[in-house]
């Protein structure tokens, strides 16, 4: 399968703290009827950090469920414990997913020869296509283009990157080192069509829960060499894409999707709610935008 375009990181909507299946089919709906390429359920974006097993599993099962395969579904099932990771794993393929997305390990920043011999752990035991997920502003783990090459070389299920350094440089260098058939995923919204001119493939997003159709029509005028039409949504999202990072994803885009009446804006905490001025701020660009 070939992983290309705007995937959605969804967001996980809650109600009386508890998974709002409702909200969250109704969600998934509307990002197909606009015509988003797939989508990622508990990614950062879906408070996977504060989610149960039980709850994560749940989350996925009902993603599944919803898009019965009509785009990609890549699941968020990565863990710091290698252990945890391949249940996580294992238990998103059992629930039909078509890929899993697994973050680096965190805190414990194991070095190359450790990180190695955390996704081939993971490959033996559940052989499933997977993203490895580089975003060192939450992990404090920068995988290095010589790095994911050599994970790409050693393990066969290691399909693809999600890149959420914002380094355009680096971004280069694994397309480089990795060629055409590994997929590079923008993990930045502001940097997809750059990202696009220098060999990547699309974008795992925060925005297009919000705006589904502008970021998969951005992904597609670039596949389709329309490079006005490319630059023009680019630049129309710009403030968008600033918009969703005015405080800790994903407050601002659970934010925007209440004002927009298609979830109950409800955070698990350590997440609380935006600030006054925030929020103000966050509606005015909303509002310009014609969301709401």
């Amino acid at each position: 399968m070939l992983y290309r375009g705007a995937y959605t990181a969804l967001v996980t909507p809650f109600k009386n703290n508890q998974l709002d299946e409702e909200a969250y089919r109704n969600l998934i709906e509307w990002q197909l009827e606009q015509g988003i390429d797939g989508v990622v359920p508990c990614g950062t974006t879906g408070e996977s950090a504060t989610l149960s097993h039980e709850e994560h599993k749940r989350t996925i099962s009902v993603c599944v469920d919803q898009v019965k395969g009509r785009v990609p579904v890549i699941a968020g099932a990565g863990s710091n414990c290698t252990s945890e990771a391949v249940d996580l794993t294992r238990y998103a393929k059992e629930a039909g997913a078509d890929a899993a997305l697994l973050i680096t390990p965190y805190y414990n920043k194991p070095t190359p020869d450790g990180l190695l011999a955390h996704f081939k752990t993971i490959a033996r035991e559940v052989p499933i296509p997977f993203f490895i997920y580089n975003v060192p502003g939450r992990t404090g783990l920068n995988v290095l283009p010589d790095t994911v090459a050599r994970i790409f070389r050693e393990v066969p299920e290691a399909v693809g990157i999600k890149e959420a350094t914002g380094n355009l440089t680096q971004v280069s260098s694994v397309i480089e080192e990795c060629g055409p058939d590994f997929t590079v995923l923008s993990g930045e919204d502001s940097i997809v069509l750059p990202l696009m001119a220098v060999g990547g493939h699309g974008v795992i997003s925060v925005s297009s829960n919000i705006v589904p159709n502008m970021m998969h029509s951005l992904c597609k005028a670039y596949m389709d060499n329309d490079q006005e039409k490319a630059k023009k949504l680019h630049l129309e999202m710009a403030p968008l894409c600033r918009a969703m990072f005015f405080e800790t994803n994903p407050i601002p885009v659970k934010t925007s999707l209440a004002l927009m009446k298609k979830i109950e804006l409800e955070l698990r905490l350590p997440l609380v709610p935006m600030q006054e001025k925030n929020q103000a701020r966050l509606k005015e660009v909303l509002q310009n935008k014609k969301l709401i």
